[in-house]
């Protein structure tokens, strides 16, 4: 299991929560890394977008009628939809934050 020292930083390799969940199995290398920075960039870009598409489609389904095109229902799912990415995107972030903080060694103030 890795566990994190107090103030000091944990490796890349053993940077999980728990450990390996699974096995190695395949030919992926031994040291391969996530791309921290590229995943915050992507949370960065991305969180903002979905949030804000997931309030244009809910005002959109919420001044339409049952006769319009799309109707209410399609705009609500797709509200519902990109409210669930906008979630995914957020919990993302926070993983990744507390990884490269974990590799750092500790809170950065």
């Amino acid at each position: 299991m890795a566990r994190m020292a107090r103030g000091r930083p944990v490796s890349r390799e053993r940077s999980g929560m728990i450990g390996r969940r699974f096995p190695r199995t395949g030919t992926e290398p031994s040291t391969a890394r996530s791309a921290l920075r590229l995943r915050m960039l992507l949370t960065a870009v991305f969180l903002p977008v979905f949030v804000a598409a997931t309030a244009l489609f809910a005002v959109w389904a919420a001044n339409s009628s049952p006769g319009d095109t799309p109707g209410p229902a399609l705009l609500t799912g797709l509200a519902v939809a990109c409210g669930v990415l906008a979630v995914i995107a957020a919990v993302d972030g926070v993983v990744v934050r507390s990884r490269m903080r974990r590799e750092r060694g500790g809170r950065r103030t």
